[in-house]
Formats: C-alpha cells, structure tokens, sequence
C-alpha cells in the first residue's frame, strides 16, 4: 500500500495500480503501469513499469503530475496466448519445473515468485509459434530448483519417455538454474535408449525483466528440440552476456559456474556441443556426441537418495564420515583438494580422513574421490598421500564433475550393492561423464 497522501492523490485523478500513467516531475516525463508499492519500500514512492521493461521509483512531492494514459490492467495475470498448432513444425513436448524461467516480479515483496503456467511462454515468446509445435505442454512443479530432488528427477524422466515414445521429435524442460545441472546428469543416466534430444532451459533473470534471457534460451532449445541431430541431454543457455548466442553443452559436462551472469553455465572438462543462435543456425563444435535415431525409449529411474556429497577441507573432521556411515548412508563421493587429497600424514593423526574413509568401505559404503578443482582429473599415484589414500580401495572419479558423481553413484548404488560392480559401474562412460584423455582447450572455455 502507498502511503495515506498518495493514496489520496491517486484516487483523486482516479488512478489505480496496474493503470498506465504518465507522470511528469521536475521537467522530466515517465510512462509507464503504476505498480504496487515494494512491500518494505518507502511509502512515498510511486513505482512505474517503463515500456523497455525495467522499473523506476519516484519519490512523490508536490511538483508530481500524473495522468492516466490507458484503463486498468490486471497484473496477477498475463494473457495466455493460445498456441497455433501448425501441423509442418516439428512436435515437441515442454516439461515446466518451475524456476526463474518461469517466474515473474512479487510487487508486494520485491522479490521473484514462481507464477507461470506453462502456455505463459507464448506470451513471453510468440516467437516459438513460428519455429515449432507443442505436442504436450505440462506442468510437473513450480518449484525452485534448490527444492527439487530424485523424485523430481524421476518424474522427469518419466515423462519425456513418455512424450517420445508418443512422437514428439524432442523435449524442453524448464528448470531453475541452481540445480539445472544435477537434473540435466540425472536424465542423462536414466534415458536408456535415448534418441532425440532433451534440453534443459532456465533463465538468470525473471521474464518480465528487459534484461531477461528467457526470450533467447527458450527460442535457441526450440531449435535444438526441433532440428538438431544431438541424441543427448543437454544445457541450453547463453554463451555470451550479450544476445547472440547459446550453447548447448551435454548434461554431464556442464556447470553453473556463476551466481548471476547470463552466460554463467560453461562447459567442464569438455567442448560444447554446439553453439545455437536465434535465427536457427547450429554450428556443431563437439563431434563426440550420439545421433537422432528410431526406437523406444526406457526410464531407468531406480536411485538410492542415501549418497553424501562431502568437501575436505583444511580442519575438516573425518568423524563427519563416521557419523554418516552409523546413519545408514549407502554412498560417499568426496571432493578432494587438487588431483584428490584428503588430510592425511597430519601431525594430528586423528585428523587423517583415511582410516574413517576404509572404515566406510569396509562397512560396505563406496567411496567416490573427485575434485573440487572442477576441471582436470583426479589422480591416485602422484603423490604419496594419494597412494595411501588409494589403499583403502575408494574409486577415482577421472575427470567426472564431483555433482555428476553423486548423482551417477545414487543411480548405480540403485541397480547394485556389490562394491566390485560400484566400481566397474562409476568408471564405465554411459553419458559422456567421463572423458577418456583431458582437452587442453576446454579450461574456462
């Protein structure tokens, strides 16, 4: 609510919020929607949505003219633009999750909510009516990805077996950027058979932003769903900060690797698949990748959700790994310091990670070492403290990103108990999660 005297002038020229103003203040002119006051803002300050998008606060005095340009606009809900089928487009499904991507400004908060419903994206992006079909569009959560889980993942899986084993040349799911990439591993283990693609979109920035990357990920997914030749899961999201294109990168190899910028998603440990730009063109820069094909698609969604993912890290207590062991967990992947290190020839003994490390594996709980480097490989001779480590018989990840292995080892621990089969399972390549020799050119690609 504004404050009692702008109250009072707003509704004296008849003006409510959501109505499209004009508004004049020292020499200067703004048009715009009157919007709710931010719920912790100043009381006294008008808030317009210009026309490009962004807002503006005005602080209300008594040199303030204001006019009312247009009627009274709804703001809770957008037009749904009803989607045109047209039958010469490739048919693909949309999964919606949630997430930023589907998510719109909270006026009372100043915060984003999610408040999409699927067919909200025609009118974010009437473009994708000229590109392709959509067979299905269905809402799975409105969640933000941070509240996601193995269920979720499942559900995904699910689902888009379903869709292509009904036709649909390809699948976008919406997703929230936080988490995209543990989704995108888990998809790209459970799809056996697959042989179309599936492309995870997000956005950095809330649609009803003028800086919003909704508009160019979704339109350059479509083109990757619709036309390309990739068989794979993947990430579709800018390259760049600016608008001019998008990578598609597989699901195993990818990353968030910053908290705001729109180009934050980089490849890891890897090329990727192919640079997207609006207009459709696809250029191929990973030939390592599986082909469009025919066949029936399977969901192999078994997972075991006991799996820890833990960081060592000077001072770190190893009883942490005691305690999860007497808990019951089924799993453990570590992310080691440089090619894989635990403390251990501490001049605290106690400190050493490696006894409770064995302890675990004798108690029947793999052990997973990866790297918090994020790019290069782990390594278990180099040094002596690796050998030690390695004595206790955990499994080195290679190269895989330490949140694909906790995702891989919960799937595998699913379909095995057996430590030998773990190992051979984790060190076996089943969606390009591991790299066979390291590409000097993908560092900070």
């Amino acid at each position: 609510m504004y404050s009692e005297r702008v109250q009072h002038f707003l509704d004296k020229k008849r003006i409510n919020v959501g109505d499209e103003v004009r508004l004049i203040k020292d020499k200067k002119t703004y048009e715009g929607i009157l919007m709710p006051r931010i719920e912790l803002g100043d009381k006294d300050c008008l808030v317009l949505k210009l026309r490009n998008g962004y807002n503006i606060g005005i602080k209300f005095e008594r040199n303030v003219k204001i006019e009312k340009l247009k009627g009274h606009k709804k703001l809770e809900k957008f037009p749904a633009r009803r989607f045109e089928q047209k039958p010469n487009l490739p048919k693909v499904s949309l999964l919606a999750t949630g997430g930023t991507i589907a998510s719109r400004i909270d006026y009372l908060t100043g915060g984003v909510k999610m408040a999409f419903k699927p067919e909200e994206f025609f009118f974010t992006v009437p473009e994708l009516a000229d590109i392709i079909t959509f067979k299905k569009i269905r809402l799975l959560s409105s969640l933000a990805s941070e509240d996601l889980w193995y269920k979720n993942w499942q559900q995904m899986a699910e689902e888009a077996a379903k869709e292509l084993n009904r036709g649909a040349r390809g699948i976008i799911i919406t997703h929230g950027t936080d988490t995209m990439h543990f989704s995108s591993a888990a998809l790209s283990f459970m799809m056996k058979n697959l042989n179309k693609p599936i492309v995870f979109a997000g956005a950095q920035r809330s649609s009803d932003r003028g800086s919003s990357d909704t508009v160019m990920n979704l339109i350059c997914s479509a083109h990757v769903a619709g036309y390309s030749d990739f068989a794979e899961v993947g990430i579709c999201m800018h390259a760049e900060s600016s608008d001019t294109f998008c990578f598609f990168t597989r699901g195993t190899k990818v990353r968030k690797c910053h908290t705001s910028r729109r180009d934050a998603f980089r490849p890891i440990n890897d090329l990727p698949l192919a640079k997207v730009w609006p207009d459709g063109k696809i250029e191929i820069m990973n030939e390592n990748y599986k082909k469009v094909s025919e066949g029936r698609i399977k969901a192999d969604i078994k997972f075991e959700p006991k799996v820890a993912l833990l960081k060592a890290y000077p001072g770190s207590d190893p009883k942490l790994i005691d305690h999860l062991v007497k808990d019951g967990i089924k799993g453990i992947v570590i992310e080691g310091t440089g090619l894989g290190h635990v403390p251990t020839s501490t001049p605290e003994p106690e400190r050493s990670w490696v006894p409770h490390v064995k302890n675990a594996i004798d108690s029947n709980v793999p052990v997973v070492i990866t790297s918090q480097c994020i790019w290069g490989r782990v390594h278990p001779y180099v040094y002596r403290n690796l050998r030690i480590l390695d004595s206790t018989g955990v499994i080195w990840g290679e190269d895989m990103i330490p949140e694909v292995a906790y995702v891989k080892l919960g799937w595998v621990i699913a379909h095995t108990k057996n430590l030998k089969k773990i190992k051979e399972m984790m060190l076996t390549n089943y969606a390009g999660e591991i790299s066979k020799r390291s590409d000097p050119r993908t560092f900070l690609y």
